[in-house]
Order: C-alpha cells, then sequence, then structure tokens
C-alpha cells in the first residue's frame, strides 16, 4: 500500500533544481495535487482573515460575497499556474525562465525566498504559543518562547531537507487529521458563537474593493509555490484535472474557515492569531488542549512548504548552495524573525508580508501569459535579461508606489481611493497585457537547455 512506502529524499544537490523532473521519477499520484494545496490553508490564519472583514465594517452577506469573490480571484491564477509542473517538470520559479530569462529569474526567485522565511515566522508565532499553552495544560509547566519555537522550527526543517516526498506526504497524512480536528472545532465554536454579524450601512465600494484585496492576497500568496508540488505529476496528465484539484483544494480549505472566522467574530477580542486561539480554546471547552495541538500541528504543513519552497528559490535566485543548506538558512533566519517579531505579530504581518506580495501578481501575470498564450516550440532559455523581467520589476515598483497601502506607505491612488487597495489587480492585468503585446515572448524555450 502506498501509505507504508517511506518517502524518498529529493537530491540534496543546487543542479537538481535548476533540472526538469526525469520522466521516471514523475509517479505522483493526482490526488496529491488537492492535498498539496489543500492541507497549507490549514491554521487560524483563514479564521483571522474571516473575522477581519467584521472590523472593516462588513455585515454577513457582505462579508460573504467578498469571501467568495476574494478567494476565487485569487486561487484561478494559483491553479492556473499549477498545470506548468507536468509538463514541464521544473519548481515554478524555474518554469518563470521562460519568460524571464536565466538572469531575469533571480529577482523574483530571491523576493520569493524573502517571502516565504517571512511567512514562516508568521505561521510559527501563534503556532508557538499554541503550543505553550497546551504543555502547560497537559504538562504543567509552559517552556519559554524560543524552545517552544525550536521544536516546531526543527520538525520543519527536517522535512523540508528531506523533500518533495515527505512535504507531500505531510499534506496529505496529517493534513486529513488536522481537517478531522478542524471540523469538530469549527462546528463547536460555530455552535458557541454564531451570531450573524450586522452593519450600519452598507460598505462602501473601497471597504469592499480592500476586503476583496486582502481575501484575493490570502490565496494568491500560493502562486509562487503552485507547479513545486505539481512537477512530479507525469507529463502527459491532463492540465485540466491539475486546475481543478488544485482550485478545489485552496477553496475547500479558505473559504469555509474563512466563513467560520466571519460567524464567530463577535467571540474574538480583535482579529488576531492569538485572539483566535483564546476564543477556539474557550469555546472548545473541554476539547480545548485539542484546539491547542491542532494549531501548533498545522504550522508543520504550512512551514515544511514554506521551508522547501524557499530552498528551491534561494538556488534559483543564484545562490548555488547545496539544497539541505538552503533549507536550513531559511529555517533559522525564520526562527531569528519569530523570535525578534513575536510581539508586534500584526506589523509583522501587515507591514512586511502584504507589501512584499506586490510582486506575485505581475509576475503570475506574466507567466500566465507566457504559457497560455505564448509560443511553446522548442528553443533554448533566454541566456540573459529578457524584456519580461523588465516589465515584472517595472510594474512591481510602480504598483507599490501609486496603489500600495500599509502603515508603512499608502501610495497616491490608494489615497485618492480612500485606502482601498487595487494594486493586485494592476500588476496582474497590466504586466500580463503589457507582455503580451510588447512581442516579449520567447519563441519557445527547453527545459533542459
Amino acid at each position: 500500500m502506498s501509505f507504508l512506502r517511506p518517502p524518498s529524499m529529493e537530491e540534496l544537490g543546487a543542479a537538481a533544481v535548476s533540472r526538469p523532473v526525469a520522466s521516471e521519477r514523475k509517479t505522483m499520484p493526482i490526488d496529491r495535487v488537492f492535498w498539496s494545496h489543500f492541507s497549507p490553508n490549514l491554521g487560524p490564519g483563514g479564521w483571522v482573515t474571516g473575522a477581519l472583514l467584521v472590523s472593516l465594517g462588513l455585515d454577513f452577506r457582505f462579508g460573504l460575497l467578498a469571501i467568495v469573490i476574494g478567494n476565487v480571484v485569487g486561487a484561478l491564477p494559483v491553479a492556473l499556474a499549477a498545470a506548468i509542473g507536468p509538463p514541464t517538470g521544473l519548481t515554478q520559479m524555474e518554469a518563470s525562465r521562460r519568460a524571464l530569462g536565466r538572469l531575469g529569474v533571480r529577482p523574483p526567485a530571491f523576493l520569493n525566498w524573502i517571502y516565504c522565511v517571512g511567512w514562516d515566522a508568521v505561521n510559527n508565532v501563534p503556532a508557538a504559543t499554541a503550543l505553550i499553552a497546551f504543555l502547560s495544560i497537559v504538562a504543567g509547566a509552559a517552556p519559554p518562547f524560543w524552545l517552544a519555537l525550536g521544536v516546531l522550527a526543527t520538525l520543519q526543517m527536517v522535512a523540508s531537507i528531506y523533500g518533495h516526498d515527505m512535504v507531500q506526504a505531510l499534506q496529505k497524512y496529517l493534513g486529513a487529521a488536522l481537517l478531522a480536528a478542524f471540523t469538530v472545532i469549527g462546528l463547536q465554536s460555530a455552535w458557541h458563537g454564531v451570531a450573524l454579524p450586522h452593519a450600519a450601512h452598507p460598505p462602501g465600494i473601497a471597504t469592499m474593493l480592500l476586503a476583496v484585496a486582502i481575501l484575493a492576497s490570502f490565496n494568491l500568496s500560493w502562486a509562487s509555490y503552485s507547479s513545486d508540488y505539481t512537477r512530479y505529476l507525469p507529463a502527459e496528465t491532463p492540465p485540466g484535472r491539475v486546475v481543478w484539484l488544485a482550485l478545489a483544494g485552496l477553496l475547500g480549505s479558505a473559504v469555509p474557515f474563512q466563513i467560520l472566522g466571519l460567524l464567530t467574530a463577535a467571540s474574538i477580542a480583535e482579529p488576531s492569531p492569538t485572539a483566535v486561539i483564546a476564543s477556539l480554546q474557550h469555546a472548545a471547552g473541554p476539547l480545548g488542549p485539542m484546539v491547542l495541538a491542532v494549531i501548533a500541528l498545522s504550522s508543520i504543513t504550512g512551514n515544511a512548504f514554506n521551508d522547501n519552497t524557499a530552498s528551491y528559490s534561494l538556488i534559483s535566485a543564484g545562490v548555488h548552495i547545496p539544497r539541505v543548506l538552503a533549507a536550513i538558512v531559511t529555517a533559522l533566519l525564520g526562527y531569528g524573525l519569530a523570535v525578534a517579531g513575536a510581539g508586534r505579530y500584526a506589523a509583522l504581518y501587515t507591514d512586511y508580508l502584504v507589501v512584499t506580495m506586490y510582486w506575485i501578481a505581475p509576475w503570475i501575470g506574466i507567466v500566465l501569459a507566457d504559457w497560455y498564450f505564448g509560443d511553446r516550440t522548442v528553443h533554448p532559455v533566454p541566456p540573459g535579461w529578457t524584456r519580461g523581467a523588465s516589465i515584472f520589476m517595472i510594474v512591481s515598483v510602480a504598483t507599490i508606489l501609486l496603489f500600495s497601502t500599509s502603515q508603512l506607505y499608502t501610495g497616491p491612488v490608494a489615497r485618492w481611493l480612500g485606502g482601498a487597495d487595487i494594486g493586485y489587480y494592476v500588476g496582474f492585468f497590466v504586466a500580463a497585457l503589457w507582455y503580451g503585446r510588447s512581442g516579449a515572448r520567447p519563441r519557445g524555450w527547453k527545459a533542459d537547455a
């Protein structure tokens, strides 16, 4: 039986990241596409996002509308990117070199590595907090934050060192267990804390745009990971099946969690992971320790993903070190950032991660335009910096300067729109259309060139 077969360790050398997966190793079962896009969203983040809608002034009707629209908008590019993995056999960053060139892929790859380190820290802060509370209940002793965090970070690092097969196994088997546990927690919390949120007035257009942008970014953030976990599928796998399974995984985890956050917002003191953890623990009653254990474990599925993809991205950025060393460096930096930022979690989330995600929208716009509308005639990969790479850089900087909304900086267009953040949409469509109309598409490429 497949679940009794231990996962094999991925190649440890840097060269393995830039090469396509050998055909004899492309044996991944297609159901893993669902789990690899489903399990990383299992955690308090979705609950926080749903609860945040109420603090923005949305009632249940508009909150539900924002959840559906935002998740579809954010998940569709990720699902479309997943279909690039089987025929190329490449990681998502390496696959984008057909549009950006070997040199042009380095800036987004480096940004993705930074992004993964940031998410590593964001996921681990509430997980370590939950682990400390769990141990104080069951063992009567609360370890210091740095130690609880170190235990989780070590487990995540080991999984990422082992590589693709181990990460996929965690997504499926640990993910299934977390799904069952979170279902019980969700039903229990909804039973005790459901109060449909009401608002005195319908939200304005600016508020709805901001809410949809936040929700879209929740799934869009996975766009730079997607084919990392589909490239081991056989090359002839129908792309439609890959897209639908990835879409089902993303929407099947994000939408229910955010709706529960919306429904239980009244019982949450503030839209933060710590407040969500406390609220869920209280609502669960005797199941409180299970809530804490599940939240702590949920960080392993998410951060094994982050650490593994980060190791690929660091190598794609031109840092030619063994994959195992790249994974260790990533985990250590994520650990340090989590320890340093634990006391200012909200600022870490908004000021660091939301702004850095502005590069993802134009990058994936170019990648999808190239893959679905470009010429796939086999030619060598562009060796240097393409016009597509220039478009990526220009649009990324322009959308941050004009459209971003954060505590660090608010662009003039965002101020004019009353704080509404439409930079993701503008960046995606402007980059995709500019790339498509500029004639910048390379006339095909060869994955192993």
